[in-house]
């Protein structure tokens, strides 16, 4: 871990085998909050589609996207560079909750809004050179739960799958983007929208 104490973590064991740190906690937020949070931050999101590079090739991202963050926290992947916009008050909320159960700061999120099953995220690390080497990745469900899938870079037939669960929150950090990939299949089970909010630290 990178600054501060993970403060959950002594009671988690790791989804991935180890040097790798990955801990999910189901109940991090309420359903309660979890209601409330979803529709303030599907309101106040500037959400945006956009062209990404995939294998040479300019496709519309399958999901909605946005970026928000400090002051100077640009974020580049896929070919596209974000600058970020101001925090809305449902993020900054939620990023405040997260500082309180983790220990860690954070200074910028990526948001994606699967609107059903048919919205997904293909395989991929976090590994921007903005990030730093081992990233803390901090990434928060709210609304249908999505099935969420880990697989080694070497090894790739070695797979785990995880359902993320409205209220979760999954913590990635040490060596997992260089060791795994990971991706949020599509889904014929899923009906209802998701959000996914995925806190970093940018390094200037």
């Amino acid at each position: 871990m990178q600054e501060g104490k993970f403060r959950f973590s002594g009671s988690t064991s790791s989804l991935l085998p180890f040097p790798c740190e990955v801990f999910l906690l189901e109940e991090f937020l309420s359903p309660s909050t979890c209601a409330e949070l979803f529709e303030q931050v599907r309101g106040q999101v500037r959400w945006q589609t956009r062209e990404i590079s995939l294998f040479g090739k300019k496709v519309l991202q399958p999901r909605l996207v946005a970026w928000q963050g400090d002051s100077g926290c640009s974020y580049r992947y896929s070919g596209i560079t974000w600058n970020p916009d101001l925090w809305s008050p449902a993020v900054e909320r939620i990023r405040e909750l997260l500082a309180a159960a983790t220990g860690f700061a954070f200074n910028g999120v990526l948001l994606n809004l699967y609107r059903d099953g048919r919205d997904s995220m293909g395989w991929h690390s976090d590994d921007e050179p903005e990030l730093g080497q081992n990233p803390v990745i901090a990434s928060v469900s709210l609304g249908a739960s999505r099935r969420f899938l880990f697989r080694n870079r070497l090894e790739q037939k070695q797979k785990v799958e995880v359902d993320l669960k409205d209220g979760s929150l999954l913590i990635m950090s040490g060596p997992t983007q260089q060791l795994w990939q990971h991706s949020l299949p599509r889904s014929a089970k899923a009906h209802e929208a998701r959000i996914n909010l995925t806190f970093r630290k940018i390094m200037f």
